[in-house]
């Protein structure tokens, strides 16, 4: 991961990614919390759903969003945002 998740740099594809990270993980910790506690709390459903197409698109992006963080973006931007913070430093040190 960029400089270990305290740095925001790189394109707005990787930005966009992260965001979606983010809002299917809390999510996600929010539907198991949810079935512990005996009720629904699936935001996304809570939100978009009246529109189930629209929901299933929000699903799909998250899951695309990722598969793209699990391969890292390599655009220029984000390696030159990357260099700045030493991730290639840390790899050969590993």
């Amino acid at each position: 991961m960029c400089c270990n998740g305290k740095h925001w740099g790189g394109c707005v594809v990787h930005k966009t990614c992260k965001v979606l990270v983010m809002v299917g993980g809390l999510n996600w910790g929010l539907v198991g919390l949810g079935m512990l506690m005996g009720s629904k709390l699936n935001v996304v459903n809570m939100v978009l759903g009246s529109w189930p197409t629209a929901e299933a698109i929000v699903y799909l992006l998250v899951g695309v969003a990722v598969v793209m963080k699990l391969f890292s973006c390599k655009c220029k931007k984000c390696m030159e945002a990357c260099a700045t913070c030493g991730v290639e430093n840390m790899d050969k040190k590993m």
